[in-house]
């Protein structure tokens, strides 16, 4: 069962815009959510962000030595800097001094530090990336998965993201009835390559995924899938495409706003339904990833980060945390059968 108050360790460090609006984010955090935040990284630079809120006292400071740097190898600098802060958050959930870990620093050494750190659940070969994409259907989104954690994959890994993914979309996205897409060039079953042939066969004849079939890229946003499963490279390539269209929705939204006297009257009238277009589209108001199958809750955060989106990803950890994802992926391979395997 998770704590009454959950204790999220946050790798301030990590990201463009550290410590300053992690810090800022945490502090909001733990204000509005109600967490007890463990803030990782250097105690002198931590210190100085915190001196700038007024309600920051009560926020606790872990100490750690360096950080992974964007352009260094994950496994190498890991092992090079045992006290970084990435190592030593994950150290705090794996010593049951915090439930989850927040990161905005290198994403590649975050998942690699998540899986020697931390380990997989049982039952799963390969953690996937998850996260949540507004849909054209007001207050519905969709879960999307894997989205950078395996470039290569194996259908059995896909139909482990799928069974994940269903336990999320109904505990966490409160969906009753989850409806999973394979991602793929048509919607017939013969359609893809063997990667995907191989992939739908284990999917419609798993019992325990509620499969409907293949999403196109069309699909994705439509609101008729509430999961949809693909490779991390396809997934990577179709998250990062989902956030410039956003941006660009935004950027157009804003050079079409009148100009003048009466364009500021009008703006005006408009901003609670331009706070909710805001909402909806912007990648920051959802806070990052979800990390499944590691066990522990990791949020993966963008690396442009700030406030805003550092505290949602807070609130997303929170979430996880509240909803026992953890132990459902895990009850779930306890209590039904298990991946039906690769067909030959």
């Amino acid at each position: 069962m998770a704590l009454t108050q959950a204790r999220i360790a946050v790798d301030a460090m990590g990201g463009d815009h550290a410590p300053a609006e992690i810090v800022a984010g945490a502090v909001r955090a733990q204000e509005e959510l109600g967490v007890e935040v463990l803030l990782v990284g250097d105690p002198h630079q931590i210190e100085a962000a915190l001196k700038k809120h007024i309600n920051s006292s009560h926020l606790k400071i872990i100490p750690a030595e360096g950080i992974v740097e964007m352009h260094e190898e994950p496994l190498g600098a890991l092992r090079r800097k045992p006290k970084s802060s990435i190592n030593v958050a994950m150290d705090l959930v794996k010593q049951n001094q915090a439930e989850a870990v927040v990161s905005a620093g290198h994403s590649g050494a975050a998942m690699a530090a998540a899986l020697l750190r931390l380990g997989r659940l049982k039952g799963i070969d390969r953690p996937a990336i998850g996260t949540v994409l507004p849909t054209m259907i007001a207050g519905k989104s969709v879960l999307i998965l894997d989205v950078g954690a395996n470039v290569d994959c194996r259908p059995k890994f896909l139909e482990q993201f799928a069974m994940m993914g269903v336990v999320y979309s109904r505990y966490v996205l409160g969906n009753n009835d989850p409806k999973v897409g394979l991602l793929n060039i048509g919607e017939e079953s013969s359609k893809g390559n063997d990667l995907a042939l191989r992939t739908y066969q284990l999917l419609h004849e798993n019992p325990t995924i509620p499969f409907i079939g293949n999403a196109e890229g069309r699909d994705v946003l439509s609101g008729d899938f509430d999961v949809i499963v693909c490779d991390g490279f396809v997934g990577n390539i179709l998250l990062k495409f989902a956030e410039a269209i956003g941006e660009v929705l935004l950027q157009i939204v804003r050079e079409e706003l009148p100009q003048g006297l009466h364009g500021k009257l009008g703006t005006a009238l408009l901003k609670p339904n331009l706070r909710r277009i805001k909402q909806r589209i912007d990648h920051a108001e959802h806070g990052g990833a979800l990390l499944l199958g590691v066990d522990g809750i990791c949020i993966i955060s963008h690396g442009s980060s700030q406030g805003p989106s550092i505290f949602n990803a807070i609130r997303l950890a929170k979430e996880a945390i509240d909803n026992q994802v953890l132990e459902r992926i895990q009850a779930s391979y306890q209590t039904i059968p298990a991946p039906t395997g690769e067909p030959e």
